[in-house]
């Protein structure tokens, strides 16, 4: 993965896909048109400029990061190399920490359960529905 100098810039979505917090461009763009990603604590488009130095924060599902800009990449490469373009704050590294243990301690209601229904919750729906 190679670095380019600290005067560069890179558009936000290419860069939140270079450093691997999304799997695609487009669900890059997607997270930034939503709102979940704040530049300098300012909401941007997916074509704004991130240079090293810039705080980005970011919602991710669950997880909500505040990071610094460290190093702009030309190319996406391994995760390794990826987590060296960034930091992470502090603050942002407890918050996580501790939401995590919440998440663990107290889980939402349903959640052992899948996000689709097993064969029988299935068969409960239909003979619900199909009574009325």
């Amino acid at each position: 993965m190679s670095a380019e100098s600290t005067s560069a810039s890179l558009r936000i979505d290419k860069w939140l896909w270079t450093t691997r917090f999304f799997k695609t461009r487009s669900l890059a763009t997607a997270a930034i048109d939503a709102g979940h990603v704040r530049l300098n604590g300012a909401a941007v488009k997916p074509a704004r400029e991130v240079r090293p130095g810039d705080t980005i924060d970011l919602s991710i599902g669950h997880q909500r990061w505040s990071i610094v800009v460290h190093a702009i990449a030309t190319t996406r490469g391994p995760a390794s190399a990826a987590q060296q373009l960034y930091r992470e704050t502090e603050q942002s590294a407890q918050r996580r920490a501790t939401e995590q243990e919440a998440r663990r301690l107290a889980p939402a209601p349903g959640s052992e359960r899948g996000e689709r229904p097993t064969k029988r919750d299935r068969r409960q729906i239909h003979r619900f529905t199909d009574n009325t």
